[in-house]
């Protein structure tokens, strides 16, 4: 079992808003903030029943399909790879909406039920109008807001790279939380191959196998348990592993994804690519050489005195980097990544 619930010391209810966003700016662990969304009417009419809810959701949906995803009854909900890690073990497709909650309430209906799943979908330009009384407000951040739909799933532990408050709208829901640290211990999948496209966990963090996977009791060990009732939201910190489990029969979620650095700087996930492109293959000794010009020029950057440097000569290396000299940099990039 994880090591530490959230308790009552990080769970907080009655806050505006611009506590919750004054306390994130200080958090260093993911918190869970009780109640905070529970006047949505979303969540309002989930509390009244699912079917009250989904006939809520049904009233914004202008006609445009959905990604859904349906796993047979023997993966149990789990979203996952197949037996021989060439492919996946559920069948995804574009579905219209209606026929989507159509089909989660005939699998409910069984006794033994497929999975079904709609992961991260654009609350705006799928379900219009949902967002204006059922999202958060965290002007002047315009976060990518998404909501996902399933019965009893399971999402492998993985991490995003934005800031997420996530908002438990209908149904119960838990959250295993990792912190960044304890990637060693995961037992992390293919890169360039997982699903939903980010690299997951390979244990199953439920029923973990400690003969094939004996570090991950390390994890366990340092990991969080966030347990969400209707209304209840969940700040999750930049680069934090979560698995996430649906535990009612309809489970509703609406996330709100933002970044607290300027999109003009790119993905970091392209800067570790290229790294394992032109470093992971080196010699060790060269690959400590880099570990510490990497260490000089990215990670320990704050303590590193280049004031002997003019600010006007500074370029790739003024803190912060400025759009100007991004771009420049991107550009040469660029160039020499098509040599």
């Amino acid at each position: 079992m994880p090591n530490d619930t959230l308790t009552a010391v990080d769970c907080v209810s009655d806050w505006t808003l611009a506590q919750v966003m004054t306390h994130i700016e200080q958090a260093d662990k993911p918190i869970v903030f009780k109640g905070l969304c529970r006047h949505w009417p979303l969540v309002q009419a989930g509390l009244e029943s699912a079917e009250k809810a989904l006939d809520y959701l049904r009233q914004f949906y202008q006609g445009s399909t959905v990604t859904a995803y349906y796993l047979a009854p023997e993966e149990q909900g789990r979203v996952f790879y197949n037996q021989q890690l060439d492919g996946f073990n559920y069948q995804a497709g574009r579905l219209d909406f209606n026929q989507l909650i159509n089909r989660l309430q005939q699998e409910n209906a069984s006794s033994t039920p497929a999975g079904i799943y709609m992961g991260s979908t654009d609350i705006h330009q799928f379900l219009p109008g949902l967002g204006e009384q059922n999202s958060l407000n965290l002007h002047p951040i315009n976060p990518l807001t998404s909501i996902w739909l399933g019965n009893k799933t399971k999402v492998a532990a993985h991490f995003d790279f934005p800031l997420n408050l996530a908002c438990n709208v209908v149904g119960k829901r838990t959250f295993t939380l990792f912190p960044p640290e304890q990637i060693s211990n995961l037992y992390v999948g293919p890169m360039e191959f997982a699903p939903g496209g980010q690299d997951i966990s390979m244990v199953d963090v439920e029923h973990p196998d400690f003969e094939r996977f004996p570090k991950f009791q390390q994890a366990l060990d340092a990991s969080l348990t966030a347990e969400l009732n209707p209304g209840d939201v969940l700040f999750i910190p930049s680069m934090w592993w979560h698995h996430v489990r649906g535990i009612d029969d309809i489970n509703v979620l609406i996330t709100h994804w933002w970044r607290d650095t300027p999109g003009y700087l790119g993905r970091p996930n392209n800067a570790l690519q290229h790294s394992i492109l032109s470093l992971r293959s080196l010699p060790k000794a060269q690959r400590q050489a880099w570990k510490a010009m990497f260490n000089h020029y990215i990670f320990d950057h704050d303590d590193v005195d280049d004031s002997y440097i003019p600010d006007n000569a500074k370029g790739m290396l003024t803190k912060p980097l400025d759009e100007l000299n991004a771009r420049k940099l991107r550009a040469d990039l660029i160039n020499k990544l098509k040599r």
